[in-house]
């Protein structure tokens, strides 16, 4: 079993330990030591990072991970370590003593939501520039929610209230009873407590800075909707929140710097491109009615009839997604007509839905069964792609096609 440093002084940045086993896999590397100061992986809170080292070698610690046995997994530089021997232990402080800030932080947020609204925090993970939690809540969450309790979280932080640790073999009742969130059933060996004086009461495996007002300051960044009743929040602690912050405000001012109208507030500006991109999309929309009307008496002009069936055949120029929307307006506003539109990589293949006898799934099927490709569609619309053969001889083989099935 690995003695677990990071609880005994979850502020030790350095310490000695002797390497039980290695495996080495091309240039990574996993160490068990008899000793660690490395946080694996759990609880939301991301393992530790550092380097291990020794005379000859050095192990850049990416990922650490374990209960009992604790591994250490990396890059290796330099020789492979033996079994039994002494290694030195250096962590990344920055990213150790944010993780604890930002995970303390959760503490006493999580706290304040489930005292304010009886809310639970049901998911809680860290990441590199912000958290995530998840709670529980009935309505609508509103910004007026979210700022009334980052304030008083914020008060406990800067309140520089006691964060104490405490191991249990069992839990006494008086503690058991007044946890913010009961003791999962599956626990197994001493129960850690974490207590933010009469804030918060809760066991956690993670670790945490010694008093609130390490954690600097708590705020929100964003929350949404994630399922009926269920709310993802994110927001960053310190050092953490002054990074985002700054990365958004930064581009707050540089959004609105890029606006003809540079006067705050920056929604009130684009609320104004809004309408102006609005009225440019209704003049593209009647210019594109108008282009159809244009485009579809010519391609008709040209058509040919077999029966009392007309057929617009023609090489397309557009993309597909645009040669779709305008074939589908010609078939809609032209009785008895069929469409056979080939383009540089595509087909499609439309009808009026009044014109019997004919399925242009199956058109489709034919035409593919001589020049390659897939695809599909239905009775009425069909596409496909992938032919080998060019756009004119496609062409010539859905008219012959088409001609045959008609006169029959």
């Amino acid at each position: 079993m690995t003695l677990k440093l990071f609880y005994l002084n979850p502020y030790l940045r350095e310490a000695s330990a002797k390497v039980e086993d290695v495996e080495v896999e091309g240039g990574r590397i996993r160490v068990l030591l008899d000793r660690t100061i490395f946080y694996p992986e759990g609880g939301g809170q991301p393992s530790d990072r550092g380097v291990i080292k020794g005379e000859g070698f050095r192990i850049e610690v990416e990922k650490v991970e374990g209960k009992d046995k604790i591994w250490h997994e990396g890059k290796l530089i330099g020789r492979s370590p033996k079994k039994g021997e002494e290694v030195e232990l250096e962590l990344d402080w920055e990213w150790r003593y944010e993780n604890m800030r930002q995970h303390t932080g959760q503490h006493i947020f999580s706290a304040i939501l489930k005292r304010m609204y009886n809310s639970d925090t049901t998911g809680f993970q860290i990441f590199p520039d912000y958290n995530k939690i998840e709670i529980n809540f009935d309505g609508e969450l509103t910004w007026e929610h979210i700022l009334a309790a980052e304030l008083e979280a914020n008060e406990v932080v800067w309140a520089d209230i006691p964060v104490e640790v405490e191991e249990y073999d069992e839990l006494p009742e008086e503690i058991s009873s007044a946890l913010r969130k009961a003791l999962p059933k599956k626990v197994s060996g001493k129960i850690r407590i974490v207590k933010i004086g009469d804030v918060d009461l809760i066991p956690c495996g993670g670790t945490h800075v010694k008093s609130t007002r390490e954690v600097g300051f708590i705020k929100v960044l964003n929350f949404y909707r994630k399922t009926k009743n269920i709310w993802r929040i994110e927001f960053a602690c310190g050092y953490r929140a002054l990074i985002y912050l700054d990365k958004l405000l930064e581009d707050y001012w540089g959004s609105l710097d890029r606006m003809h109208n540079k006067n705050r507030p920056l929604i009130e500006r684009v609320e104004e491109l809004k309408k102006e991109l609005e009225a440019i999309e209704e003049q593209k929309a009647e210019l594109r009615r108008e282009l159809w009307e244009w485009k579809s008496k010519a391609l008709l002009s040209n058509a040919y009839e077999i029966g009392r069936v007309k057929v617009v055949s023609y090489v397309e120029l557009m993309d597909m997604k645009d040669a779709q929307a305008f074939i589908v307006y010609l078939v809609d506003k032209n009785p008895n007509t069929i469409v056979l539109a080939v383009g540089s990589n595509y087909v499609i293949f439309a009808k009026n839905k009044n014109v019997e006898g004919i399925s242009m799934k199956e058109l489709l099927k034919e035409v593919l069964r001589e020049v390659g490709g897939g695809g599909g569609g239905s009775d009425v619309l069909a596409r496909g792609g992938g032919f080998k053969a060019k756009p004119e001889e496609v062409l010539k083989v859905a008219e012959r096609i088409i001609k045959e099935k008609l006169k029959d």
